[in-house]
């Protein structure tokens, strides 16, 4: 039996990210993307919440699947929170949403993902699908124990909520480190299915300036080690090397969490969207002829 987080040619599906910015800016992009993707909208403090709302509604007027990051810190007050939401439900047709802690100047009253969940806004305007964050190489700052005490909390929310939620993680080049965390949350009792962030074809110049921003540096220096430096730095970034253990993965061990792929766009959404179509992660066909789903139905 086929499994079907895999389409014939044994590829993932894959959602992808966008700016507002550059979804006000540049809507014909969006054309790119298969119908019912999901195009998550970054939020890194520097767009206006009418412009984020704008994207969000070109988005799903456009047949996909806007997915907004939620940052708790960056909310000066809950009534911003629910302001901000409940806007991007009913003016742009919002279901589903990103949860993540966020970075800021001057923090909010909302300190962390957790505390946005409990809330339980998103289950009163009917959030569908809660994305949460993951992080397969750590996160800064925060020890490992307190990573697992939040996870296990979202699966104690989860259990109350009528929303589905899947986790999201941050992009690595280092496919083993993936498959150990992989592990390691199962034996926690992660029960969410895990959509892996893959950098798109890019320069490796690109990427180092996101892996510095990102903290995976460890990952790329990883990624230069095996390829040779001078090699990877004049041929860039070939994501198969990350891709293919981890289809591997899905056909060895069935019953891993991992279901998609999450991509970032680096090298540019046109040359990500060619690559993804290259490969059979992405179509245009109609229903029926095409081999896979834009993406894994939950």
């Amino acid at each position: 039996m086929t499994d079907p987080r895999l389409n014939d040619l044994g590829c993932f599906a894959a959602s992808t990210e966008m700016s507002p910015r550059q979804v006000v800016e540049k809507p014909e992009l969006l054309a790119l993307i298969p119908m019912g993707t999901r195009v998550y909208l970054t939020d890194l403090g520097n767009v206006g919440e009418d412009d984020i709302i704008r994207a969000a509604r070109r988005v799903t007027d456009a047949g996909l699947v806007a997915v907004p990051h939620m940052a708790a810190r960056r909310y000066a007050s809950f009534a911003a929170f629910e302001t901000r939401l409940t806007r991007l439900v009913t003016e742009a047709g919002v279901r589903d949403v990103l949860a993540v802690a966020g970075e800021a100047p001057a923090p909010g009253p909302i300190r962390s993902s957790v505390e946005m969940i409990e809330t339980g806004l998103f289950d009163r305007l009917g959030i569908a699908r809660i994305g949460v964050a993951g992080h397969p190489e750590g996160a800064p700052d925060i020890p490992r124990e307190t990573i697992r005490a939040f996870l296990m909390r979202k699966h104690e929310l989860a259990e109350q909520s009528d929303a589905r939620f899947h986790i999201v993680t941050q992009f690595g080049f280092d496919p083993h480190k993936v498959n150990l965390w992989l592990d390691e949350i199962a034996a926690w009792g992660n029960r969410f299915p895990v959509h892996i962030g893959v950098a798109g074809p890019a320069k490796m110049t690109t990427l180092i300036k996101y892996a510095a921003f990102a903290g995976v540096e460890n990952s790329l220096a990883f990624l230069k080690k095996r390829g040779g430096a001078v090699v990877s730095m004049l041929a860039g970034y070939d994501p198969e090397t990350m891709l293919a253990p981890l289809e591997a993965r899905v056909q060895t061990r069935p019953h891993t969490q991992l279901q998609q792929i999450h991509v970032f766009p680096f090298g540019g959404l046109t040359k990500t969207a060619d690559w993804l179509a290259a490969r059979g992660s992405w179509s245009h066909a109609g229903a029926g002829s095409h081999p896979f789903p834009a993406e894994v139905a939950q």
